[in-house]
């Protein structure tokens, strides 16, 4: 009996230490609890291009330029993102500014395969002066800016008129809808009152593609590409006196802005947080309009006659562009943890 007895309490002292022992593997395994969400990113980046072309249109003289970017991010949930920015680019206006920075904020709300965002766009310009013609005619006037004892006071070589403050604001609503892991479109749609301080209203519109490779495309080396492309439209209004041509009986107190067609395609490369974009951009503008849209302080004369741009003189800022951008891009949660 008492041999029995000892055997039942081996027995008994194995399995509770078996059981005990299987308690504390899976214990041992229990995954640690999800860290507590943080609401608050960043992003940021910079980056150097060849020509900085904004719908279609050179802002610096098809010359490099640098731009670098700083966004603060509020995540309410996964789905609703909350944001502020500002953006600062080399360029090259005709009023001689040499820099264009831009403060802006939104908000993004998405719903499964529809990223909308939603805000107002400040486009800031410092730096500029005044070029017109003599104080004693309305059209160009540039008030106490400048002395006018010289006489005329145009742009050299063409002697267009530039406002010394070209800065103007846009709401704007954009769309992006992920069809599948290689694809999504965006609609896109801008209002500004007064575009680049013109005096003309601006709506520019446009639909946007982009195709992106599979991860598997260039093996392991961590290389990603995509395709994308953008075709839009900028409608424009009629511009203040500033820019009326002088005797004319239907221009003479502004202009009938010109109205066009832009399009861009390219390719890119992505390694990490850098990317390589290659792309090719155009409009539908003749030279003698883009002239007198953009007051090009280097446009020549060429027979560019037009309704708005009866001194001939013409413009290659609105003409095709093949630009290489090298940029990169961090957020604060997912590159600096």
């Amino acid at each position: 009996m008492k041999k029995v007895a000892l055997l039942a309490t081996a027995l008994a002292i194995v399995t509770t230490g078996s059981a005990f022992a299987a308690d504390l593997r899976v214990k041992a395994l229990k995954a640690p609890p999800p860290p507590a969400f943080d609401p608050w990113d960043i992003a940021f980046g910079a980056g150097i291009m060849s020509d900085y072309i904004f719908r279609g249109i050179t802002q610096s003289n098809h010359n490099p330029s640098v731009t670098a970017y700083f966004e603060p991010r509020y995540n309410v949930n996964k789905d609703l993102q909350l944001y502020i920015g500002t953006s600062a680019s080399s360029i090259s206006f005709p009023n001689r500014a040499a820099a264009e920075v831009d403060i802006y904020g939104g908000i993004r709300p998405t719903f499964g395969m529809f990223a909308f965002d939603f805000g107002v766009w400040g486009y800031l310009y410092p730096g500029g002066s005044c070029f017109g013609s003599q104080g004693t005619l309305p059209q160009g006037n540039c008030g106490s800016d400048i002395d006018y004892s010289q006489g005329a006071i145009g742009l050299p070589i063409n002697g267009n008129f530039a406002k010394k403050d070209a800065s103007f604001f846009e709401a704007y609503a954009k769309l992006n809808v992920t069809l599948n892991d290689q694809w999504t479109v965006g609609f896109n749609e801008y209002y500004s009152p007064n575009f680049l301080n013109l005096g003309a209203w601006g709506n520019y519109a446009s639909v946007t593609a982009k195709w992106t490779a599979p991860s598997t495309v260039f093996g392991a080396s961590g290389v990603g590409m995509y395709v994308s492309g953008e075709f839009g439209r900028q409608w424009l209004g009629t511009s203040d006196i500033f820019y009326g041509i002088a005797g004319d009986p239907v221009y003479a107190n502004g202009i009938k802005e010109p109205s066009y067609n832009t399009w861009n395609v390219g390719v890119g490369f992505t390694y990490k947080v850098f990317t390589l974009d290659l792309r090719y951009y155009d409009t539908d503008l003749n030279k003698g309009d883009c002239n007198a849209f953009t007051s090009d302080h280097t446009a020549k004369f060429s027979s560019s006659f037009t309704p708005i741009n009866p001194g001939g003189f013409g413009s290659n800022w609105c003409s095709a562009a093949g630009v290489a951008k090298l940029s990169f891009d961090l957020t604060a949660m997912t590159n600096l943890k």
